[in-house]
């Protein structure tokens, strides 16, 4: 049977160039760092498979949990009835998530715990009849996932552009810098000062999609300090910088002002399935606990808290508690700290920076800095080329690879992105 003919005939595949797609790598098998392809290569993940894979592909730990709780239960309905695993991965994160007094909602993945995130802000104010604080506040170049909620508190750019008219009014400031941080502060004033902000929903540390933009802690916990004065919900969107991507098991860790909402999903299951968690705190929910059930929470979906999801989260967790994972971590940025050194002067680099498991190089092109970037293509022709899957942001070559990865294979990464280089400064790209 012809996969790839099958694939091409039938499949429509997400972030693809239709007209001009190349025939999809056929994967059969994924161990550890490594994919496996059905013509004998093996390609190092160098992103963790869109930045969820934690601990490694097919974890033996992970892949056991599930076995069991495959043979007691596949699914049940989560609205009038519960079970274990979902009570016991709600007690595992209410133990390590930096939320007060959590409460803990399941849905299927990042975006739809943004949705909830903004739909429990949003209905929190409307519940306690202050029905003119509907606005949110969010950052520039932000990315929040596909759902139109999403997209509404996202940068209007390529990634929504065709539904711009549908999407709701935000307001927009910059991400805070040494420079430019009392502009932000009066910009986050100007928008409190209408008295109709609900909430700040933010990527703390990291702005993922937006090209690995890194920005300081304490900046960030100014701007939320002041909103949570202003009685404003900050929520915390760590769908990808959650479970040690930065170096903390959450980026809100590095944060003294914690969020009133976090998102979770991506590295919430190590990888292994979609799961979609937003914790709210008491505060929040209080508002929802009242005699008028036009003020329930209206929001649902058929596998909210799949055990089986739930299992593989809890196991990640386990896995977690269990090994010296921050410490792996620490080792990764410290190999990415040196290799940084070792290129920032390079003619070409525009930028390199690194944080926890994350290391991104903007690499100057003729072209501005962006997703649709022309330079793209040829970063990741180059590198799958070389058995190494890395999937840029326009001009920005990143990595995010699982703990699991060896120095060696590491080292081999960064020797290829050099010979990337050394292939680009013969090309006039300044």
């Amino acid at each position: 049977m012809n996969y790839n003919q099958l694939d091409k005939q039938l499949i429509w595949h997400p972030f693809t160039h239709l007209k001009y797609q190349k025939e999809n790598i056929l994967i059969t098998k994924a161990k550890g760092v490594y994919l496996y392809t059905n013509d004998g290569r093996k390609i190092i993940d160098g992103i963790g498979s869109w930045w969820v894979n934690v601990h490694g592909h097919s974890h033996p730990y992970i892949v056991k949990r599930l076995k069991e709780q495959l043979s007691q239960m596949e699914h049940c309905i989560f609205s009038g009835f519960t079970h274990i695993p979902a009570i016991e991965l709600a007690q595992k994160l209410s133990k390590i998530v930096p939320v007060k007094q959590p409460k803990v909602f399941y849905s299927d993945n990042g975006s739809t715990s943004v949705e909830v995130a903004i739909k429990m802000a949003l209905q929190y104010f409307f519940n306690l009849n202050q029905k003119n604080k509907a606005k949110v506040i969010a950052f520039r170049n932000a990315y929040h996932g596909d759902t139109f909620g999403g997209m509404s508190v996202a940068e209007r750019n390529v990634f929504n552009l065709p539904f711009k008219k549908n999407l709701f009014q935000t307001y927009f400031i910059d991400i805070p810098t040494e420079k430019n941080f009392h502009k932000v502060k009066q910009q986050l004033l100007k928008h409190l000062a209408k008295q109709n902000v609900a909430a700040f929903i933010y990527e703390p540390i990291i702005q993922g999609a937006a090209g690995m933009i890194m920005y300081d802690a304490k900046f960030l916990d100014e701007l939320i300090a002041i909103c949570q004065q202003h009685q404003v919900i900050c929520i915390a969107d760590e769908v990808f910088t959650g479970f040690g991507k930065t170096g903390k098991l959450f980026a809100s860790d590095y944060l003294k002002h914690k969020p009133d909402i976090m998102c979770l999903s991506k590295g919430l299951t190590g990888g292994f399935l979609p799961l979609g968690v937003t914790v709210a705190n008491k505060r929040i929910y209080d508002a929802f606990v009242q005699d008028d059930k036009t003020k329930t929470f209206f929001h649902g979906h058929s596998f909210t808290a799949n055990p089986l999801m739930c299992t593989s989260a809890l196991a990640n967790i386990e896995l977690i508690e269990k090994s010296d994972f921050l410490e792996k971590i620490r080792q990764l940025e410290k190999s990415h700290r040196e290799f940084a050194m070792s290129i920032k002067n390079h003619p070409v680099v525009k930028d390199v920076r690194y944080k926890g498991l994350v290391l991104a190089l903007e690499i100057q092109t003729k072209d501005k800095t962006h997703y649709l970037n022309e330079l793209s293509k040829e970063i990741e022709t180059f590198f799958i080329q070389k058995n190494i899957l890395l999937r840029p942001l326009g001009n920005v070559l990143y990595l995010v690879p699982p703990v699991c990865i060896t120095q060696k294979q590491l080292s081999y990464i960064y020797t290829t992105i050099k010979e990337f280089l050394v292939k680009l400064s013969t090309k006039s790209f300044s």
